[in-house]
């Protein structure tokens, strides 16, 4: 059963990155047809790195019997993550503010949880905005509906 969660948020992990990817295509044809850059930094953000890292049983002369792992057969799966550092940003961003964890949209509510003015606003905003893109090409189908992280670095 294990087995089975961790391939689904592995699968979960891949289609998040393609949906961003894809935002990110849209934005990127837009400004080149643009013939004015966009007036405001545009945040560089990612999903984690990670992968199903899958061991195999290969001792013949291992343990025997009914629950004993047979050659060749997976004896454990594990989702291996990236390590995130948090260090000063090219920003100024000082370590204990990207130390900070937010949750910028809830899947509850399409609302951004910075309200205008606060720190992070400008962030929840481009968030949504990514949700409406990835709503809208998919004609409706998906998007990513609980984004939450630390602070990204920004784009010059």
């Amino acid at each position: 059963e294990e087995s089975i969660k961790l391939v689904w948020e592995a699968n979960i992990l891949y289609w998040s990155k393609a949906l961003l990817n894809m935002t990110y295509n849209y934005i990127h044809h837009c400004i080149s047809e643009s013939t004015d850059p966009p007036p405001f930094k545009i945040p560089i953000l990612c999903f984690i790195v990670a992968g199903l890292v899958v061991a195999y049983s290969h001792h013949l002369g291992g343990p025997t019997g009914p629950h004993a792992p047979k050659p060749g057969s997976t004896s454990a799966m594990y989702l291996a993550k990236e390590l995130i550092r948090f260090d000063n940003g090219p920003d100024g961003i000082s370590g204990s503010d990207l130390k900070k964890f937010t949750k910028f949209i809830h899947n509850s509510n399409p609302n951004p949880f910075p309200k205008p003015g606060e720190y992070r606003y400008e962030m929840a905003e481009f968030l949504a905005f990514t949700q409406h893109i990835q709503y809208s090409n998919t004609n409706g189908q998906v998007y990513i509906s609980d984004y939450q992280g630390k602070s990204p670095w920004i784009q010059s």
